[in-house]
């Protein structure tokens, strides 16, 4: 184990030991080429540690384990209640190691420590939410006369290969593992390259809360590399991703060599519509809070605002404002800290490459949109001023493709119907949101929007219990409650001839 972890003291001055290996069949190991990705501090860029990639035989290895867990009676026959009972004891020691967790993922990342512990609270929640389903998963009986008896069984699906994203990496890992782990399946999670290092730490709670060898293991790697193996593994049974639309349809094709069962969430540009009537004070809160929370690194990111022409001018003043006030860029690890750096460099360098694009196109940049030096003693790191784009037209490069930063663009209608028209002008369909008093209108626009999610009246305030997911290119399936289930278990129909016949 000596060279499998490393002890390290985060910038906040937490000190703990992180694991640098594989997580396959409860134990720690090497990758079997030797190879390493280094995660980087983006807050200054200096390199925080270098953790063993998964090669494709890594993948193998960790496929051939959770395929003999899923077969063991020791996880097969373990009763739905003692199996959600082993998701509640995880999510009470994610709990206890909140603080270290928290740290682990403001560290990797980037995003505000007070944002991390939120992140940490979901995880609790959501594991302590499906362990509560583990054993309310049951077919049904279907009368179809005296002469059959007829019942359904729903069964887990298999072994699911689950490939989680670098902007949330803990909560999006629990919003797999929660719904596969109810219904008795068992997974070979692929963690984001850029983040791979909270996710790591969890690997040892779960050992410790008792689930047996094989059942969950948790690969680093690169995503060309380890991802296209689980994609494409014949014994990986259903694939669940979050990430791109991109490289999701890349995981989408790659599956569909041996029919996987997938679920996808991938991109969003999703519109923010204020009418007239609206709250304009509660609109402005939320459309901040919508574009700008985690470093607008977030899939249903509200980035394209629409306001009614009456109400465009006083909106703009006071969202401009509202930026200014709150979205003070810094240190993560600060209290007073609302935006931290971009999570890469790459994507530091593609938010300001929309930047050029959005002035180069005609709109005007009202705000940011530059470099941020003061975020670190350094003068290094990933910072991107909060970035504000009016004057805005749909044939736009930045109103019709997502940046996934501090980036919003904010256009004006005259008409509800011009509103919906614009709002429904792209690819994806991911999140939306309506401001507005008129509780007919509110309803009728939400039903009329091409989207998986309508916030009225709010703007990303997602639950655990609500479902999460999107239409059109954002997307297949539902995560999230009690619909986030389906993605894991078969429906097998079983006939009994009661007639002797």
């Amino acid at each position: 184990m000596s060279d499998l972890s490393i002890e390290l003291t985060a910038p906040n001055g937490r000190k703990y030991t992180q694991p640098t290996g594989l997580f396959i069949n409860n134990e720690w190991v090497k990758s079997s080429d030797g190879k390493k990705i280094t995660s980087i501090n983006p807050t200054d860029e200096s390199d925080i540690t270098s953790v063993y990639a998964a090669s494709v035989d890594d993948v193998d290895t960790a496929v051939a384990a959770a395929r003999k867990a899923f077969k063991d009676p020791s996880w097969r026959d373990m009763s739905p209640t003692d199996r959600g009972n082993l998701m509640m004891v995880l999510s009470d020691l994610v709990a206890k190691h909140a603080d270290t967790l928290a740290t682990i993922e403001t560290w990797d990342n980037g995003k505000p420590y007070g944002d991390s512990l939120g992140d940490v609270g979901e995880v609790v929640g959501v594991l302590k939410y499906y362990g509560g389903y583990a054993d309310k998963i049951h077919g049904q009986v279907i009368d179809t006369g005296p002469a059959k008896f007829a019942y359904t069984i729903r069964e887990p699906v298999g072994v699911c290969g689950q490939i989680i994203p670098w902007n949330y990496p803990l909560a999006m890992a629990a919003w797999k593992l929660g719904p596969a782990l109810a219904c008795g399946n068992t997974i070979v999670m692929k963690a984001a390259e850029q983040t791979p290092l909270s996710i790591l730490y969890l690997a040892n709670l779960i050992k410790e809360a008792g689930f047996p060898p094989g059942v969950i293991n948790i690969l680093n790697g690169v995503g060309r590399v380890a991802g296209a193996a689980i994609a494409t593994h014949v014994n990986i049974d259903k694939i669940a991703f979050t990430g791109s639309t991109a490289t999701g349809k890349e995981i989408m094709k790659m599956a569909a060599g041996t029919m996987k069962n997938i679920t996808l969430e991938t991109g969003g540009k999703s519109p923010l519509l204020v009418f007239d009537d609206a709250d304009l004070e509660q609109a402005v809160k939320w459309s901040h809070i919508g574009i700008m929370s985690n470093q607008g690194q977030i899939c249903t990111a509200t980035s394209r605002i629409l306001v009614q022409d009456s109400l465009y001018d006083n909106f703009v003043e006071a969202f401009k404002k509202q930026v200014a006030e709150l979205s003070v860029v810094g240190d993560p690890f600060a209290e007073t800290t609302f935006q931290g750096p971009q999570v890469t460099k790459a994507q530091y360098e593609r938010v300001l490459g929309f930047v050029k694009a959005g002035k180069e196109e005609g709109a005007t940049l009202v705000s940011g949109g530059e470099a941020f030096t003061k975020g670190s003693p350094s003068g290094k790191g990933f910072f991107i001023t909060p970035t504000i784009f009016t004057g805005v037209k749909p044939s736009m490069k930045i109103f019709r493709e997502e940046v996934f930063g501090p980036f919003v663009v904010i256009a004006s209608f005259k008409t509800e119907e011009e509103a919906l028209e614009m709002a429904n002008d792209t690819t994806y369909g991911l999140g939306s949101a309506v401001f507005t008093k008129d509780i007919t209108r509110a309803h009728r626009v939400a039903k009329r929007i091409e989207a998986g999610m309508v916030w009225i009246n709010s703007s990303n305030d997602s639950d655990y219990r609500i479902p999460f997911g999107g239409v059109k290119q954002s997307g297949i399936g539902r995560e999230l409650g009690e619909a986030g289930l389906a993605g894991y278990t078969q429906i097998k129909a079983v006939h009994v001839n009661m007639t002797g016949e």
